[in-house]
């Protein structure tokens, strides 16, 4: 039986990772997915100074306060940034950390600064004056951050609409700080599915400062060829590789 706890990424909650959940507790192991504070059912808990700390610490909660030990922490997209932190945090907690279409951030970064200027712009501009970031159209999703939809017909489409919160910006702008080694060590996977393999090798040996870091030596690359959300469009083949991946 392995401990797995699962991060969603922007939007989500939980629920995403339902059908990932069912097909490992099917093959007895104990899953933990995770809703962080403001999104889906903890929609109401956010506020302003929700951000990147808020949600590490929620998911060290649920490690903790499960006394869950020997964790596979599995983060998809942006759950890679309080993924990260966690890793930093309690490191003996963890057999290891998978990223699925997502990476460790670096000391210093916040996870909108990924996209550079113009995509911290961007997710500035969801917000307006405010704190929060709705879901974009599907339009922008594809085209101006450039996530994947490909596997998710008009149905799963209009699942994650009706699942999604807004994000809250500090989310996304509050730079991480490492108070220790960052992922260090810890055995790392990365679960490519909107990226060809091929295409993050080339990113590794270029230096890009989301991609560098997966070129060490206790990193394992995959590759599922789907969108950005596999839990939604492949989420049996999903399931089905974390295991391999922890056996």
């Amino acid at each position: 039986m392995t401990n797995f706890v699962l991060v969603p990424g922007y939007w989500l909650g939980a629920a995403a990772w339902q059908d990932v959940t069912d097909a490992l507790c099917a093959e007895g192991h104990d899953v933990h997915p995770v809703t962080l504070t403001g999104m889906a059912e903890r929609a109401s808990e956010a506020g302003p100074d929700t951000g990147l700390d808020t949600h590490i610490a929620d998911i060290v909660r649920v490690i903790v306060d499960n006394d869950l030990t020997d964790v596979v922490l599995v983060a998809h997209s942006y759950g890679g940034s309080p993924a990260t932190g966690v890793a930093d945090r309690i490191p003996d907690r963890l057999a290891r950390v998978v990223f699925v279409d997502s990476g460790p951030l670096p000391d210093g970064v916040a996870q909108g600064d990924m996209g550079g200027p113009e995509g911290r712009a961007y997710l500035e501009g969801l917000a307006g004056d405010g704190w929060r970031m709705p879901l974009p159209s599907w339009d922008d999703v594809a085209n101006t951050m450039q996530a994947s939809l490909e596997g998710l017909d008009d149905t799963a489409l209009a699942r994650f609409r009706a699942m999604a919160a807004d994000q809250p910006l500090r989310t996304a702008t509050q730079a991480i700080r490492l108070t220790g080694p960052g992922i260090g060590d810890l055995p790392c996977d990365l679960v490519a599915c909107s990226f060809p393999l091929p295409v993050v090798r080339e990113m590794i040996a270029a230096g890009h400062p989301f991609f560098a870091a997966l070129g060490g030596p206790q990193w394992r690359l995959f590759e599922l060829p789907t969108g950005h959300w596999p839990m939604f469009s492949r989420p049996k083949d999903l399931a089905a590789l974390l295991i391999e991946i922890t056996n």
